[in-house]
């Protein structure tokens, strides 16, 4: 992509190897199952609290947040008993804040096994009705019985130390555009080492300051300043998404971006890519004519236009081998009960003149 387009997310270098290469690495990161049930684990239970116990599904890295910090993390919440799922950050692509200590009387019980967790470890949190939503249970959003002990499947993207950040509702507009840039930088280093899991957890957390409640207070330079930080976010995690054959993710991050900047050229094209290894042909034919209308000059989209015609016309190809042959064997079957017909014929003849010669035969003696 030109200029103006690599100050939006990584560099031209990075561009070609993060689309063109995505079979270079695979981890597997996505929520587990469909997400309509809680996961089956067969970890060992770890106890926590009277209340609250934890099962790993997967082993984070490094340290585990201390008290009062600003940790962001994906879940889903099940009634244990019902297994009613009430609610659900992944469905939303907007993980939540919650900050250790200050959390909300419901969450108590998640606070506490958030704070058991390293970053990137996903872990199905079993937790007693006393320390969530209580004797009286809640029956506005979301919607959780009396006495309902809960299920949740979390996933600590990340957290900030208290000694490094505050609550995002205590940030002025600069300080929370300043920390969702300093994350999607480090997101991008981490890219290049291809982490891609790590680095998405760091696009995460930075579209996680960048929330809708937050960017619909902003308007002017400063809704300008929290785009380009936040549309490229999405657009490294649609990188990362297509790497790791998570199509449909990829195409819901680039949607975000294009429901803001309708021409982004490369919202445009990786949402091609990925409708192209989905098999929508004809769909992704039309993004990436869109992505050259803005980007002219841009290799890639010519390879994948090129890559396309030719995988097209192998299946044009395909198909009027498949056809022919199909045609083949009904000539084949018509010209062979044609024989067979020709056959009963010259036998029928045959027996006809001996007949005949056979009586003539007879007078003549």
């Amino acid at each position: 992509m030109d200029e103006s387009l690599e100050n939006q997310s990584l560099t031209n270098e990075e561009e070609e190897s993060e689309i063109v290469t995505e079979g270079s690495a695979v981890v597997h990161s996505e929520p587990s199952q469909d997400g309509s049930v809680p996961p089956k684990v067969d970890s060992e239970v770890e106890v926590l609290d009277e209340k609250v116990s934890k099962q790993i599904i997967k082993e984070g890295h490094g340290s585990k947040p201390s008290k009062y910090s600003t940790c962001f993390l994906h879940y889903r919440a099940w009634t244990k008993n019902l297994q009613h799922k009430f609610e659900d950050t992944w469905h939303e692509q907007q993980p939540i804040e919650l900050v250790l200590g200050k959390e909300k009387k419901e969450l108590a019980g998640l606070a506490i096994g958030v704070s058991s967790m390293k970053s990137g470890e996903r872990a199905l949190v079993h937790v007693g009705w006393e320390l969530a939503y209580g004797k009286e249970g809640n029956f506005s959003f979301p919607n959780v019985p009396p006495m309902a002990d809960l299920l949740y499947e979390v996933e600590v993207i990340g957290f900030d130390e208290t000694k490094e950040g505050k609550a995002r509702s205590d940030m002025t507009v600069e300080e929370r555009i300043g920390a969702a840039d300093r994350r999607k930088m480090d997101g991008n280093s981490l890219f290049k080492e291809e982490k891609l899991e790590e680095a998405m957890q760091q696009y995460e957390m930075a579209i996680a300051y960048m929330g809708d409640d937050f960017m619909f207070q902003l308007y002017g330079k400063y809704q300008d300043m929290a785009l380009a930080v936040k549309n490229p976010c999405h657009l490294n995690m649609a990188a990362c998404l297509i790497k790791l054959k998570r199509y449909d993710e990829a195409i819901g991050h680039c949607n975000i971006v294009l429901t803001e900047e309708e021409k982004n050229p490369k919202a445009l094209f990786r949402r091609g890519k990925a409708k192209s290894e989905l098999g929508q042909m004809e769909s992704a034919r039309d993004d990436f004519r869109k992505a050259q209308k803005y980007a002219p000059d841009d290799n890639a989209i010519r390879r994948e236009l090129r890559a396309l015609a030719e995988q097209e016309k192998a299946v044009y190809q395909k198909q009027k081998e498949m056809y022919k042959g199909m045609f083949k064997g009904k000539e084949d079957g018509a010209k062979a009960k044609s024989r067979n017909w020709l056959i009963l014929l010259w036998h029928w003849l045959v027996s006809l003149f001996s007949r005949i010669f056979g009586r003539h035969r007879v007078k003549a003696d």
